[in-house]
């Protein structure tokens, strides 16, 4: 089962792999993780200039004739001609290839900074003459703001867009049908928020069954959980009755203002990591791990508690989380028992 990315003559797995979470594992368990990958037949990998060894570790992984089992994407956060330039040979060289199928702009998250990238100087140009150069041979852009991106779709540029989506994010419903109009293929990221939705297989089948969608690409840290989330192509797709009631139920308990862990808030100039005290807080109020949630914030030598409200979080949250707040509350709620 292949689906078309876009008019990019790309045939892809409609699960694919994300790149982020590898960056904690060791190179043993990458090259498992990728013979893993080819036996279930998943093909897409995407990755990032800015998930530190991600690249390399992909890369070293690729080796020994293994590449030609994947379309292989990665992004840089450059806006710039420079900048970007430099990135596509670093992706290159870490990743160990002659050429990458797709390189997007990571996290766009403004007009102004589309118009930069844009610009006779902006990184679209450098990414252009690396197409030509047979460097790379798809353009892409990743975002996170429906407001942004609802103002570009109708005239971008771009072959791909990467969006997050899943069975409680649903703003991005719209985009995807434009973007399919236009034969944009459409990415899809934070297919389980971040860890919060928790039915992982519930998400995917929600997110599979939008016929304007080409890939959805969860973080994988292991073999297993690669067969698991490959298991959901190996049966109908179609969303039961129970799936419906349980997706209800999903959206009730989480929201909207919720963490997806994606860590743009990081780092704090006080040593908190923000994203884990959300998830502590889950396990305190919604998994019934009081006492297990409680032991392991206490551990902590940086706390929500110790937050100093100095705001540099929030800007770079592409969520528009009021963290701040939220921090407070989990230091209450954790305080209070």
């Amino acid at each position: 089962m292949k689906r078309e990315l876009g008019l990019t003559g790309l045939s892809i797995s409609p699960i694919g792999f994300g790149g982020i979470p590898i960056q904690r594992l060791e190179q043993e368990q990458v090259d498992a993780i990728i013979d893993q990958l080819i036996n279930e037949g998943l093909n897409f990998i995407d990755t990032a200039r800015a998930y530190t060894t991600s690249e390399s570790m992909i890369g070293h992984a690729l080796r020994d004739g293994k590449r030609k089992h994947f379309i292989l994407a990665t992004k840089s956060m450059a806006k710039t001609y420079e900048t970007m330039k430099s990135d596509i040979e670093a992706s290159l060289e870490a990743l160990q290839t002659e050429y990458i199928d797709l390189y997007q702009c990571h996290l766009v998250k403004d007009l102004d900074q589309y118009a930069q990238i844009l610009s006779e100087d902006g990184a679209y140009r450098a990414l252009l003459e690396a197409k030509a150069e047979g460097k790379i041979r798809h353009i892409g852009m990743t975002a996170h703001s429906y407001d942004f991106v609802s103002a570009v779709i109708k005239e971008m540029p771009f072959e791909t867009l990467q969006f997050p989506y899943n069975l409680i994010e649903k703003q991005g419903e719209p985009l995807f049908e434009w973007a399919f109009k236009r034969g944009i293929g459409v990415i899809i990221m934070k297919p389980m928020a971040g860890g919060a939705i928790t039915n992982g297989a519930l998400s995917l089948k929600f997110i599979l069954n939008n016929p304007h969608i080409s890939v959805a690409i969860p973080g994988m840290d292991s073999p297993m959980q690669v067969l698991e989330n490959a298991s959901v192509l190996k049966h109908a797709l179609e969303l039961s009755e129970v799936d419906h009631e349980e997706i209800l139920k999903s959206r009730e308990t989480l929201g909207e203002t919720f963490c997806r862990r994606c860590g743009y808030c990081l780092p704090c100039p006080q040593g908190i990591d923000i994203p884990t005290q959300f998830i502590l807080e889950g396990y305190l109020t919604r998994y019934n791990l009081g006492d297990w949630a409680q032991t392991r914030y206490q551990a902590q030598s940086t706390k929500a508690s110790d937050c100093v409200a100095c705001g540099a979080c929030e800007p770079k949250c592409p969520y528009n989380l009021s963290i701040i707040k939220l921090l407070n509350t989990v230091s209450q709620k954790f305080e209070t028992l």
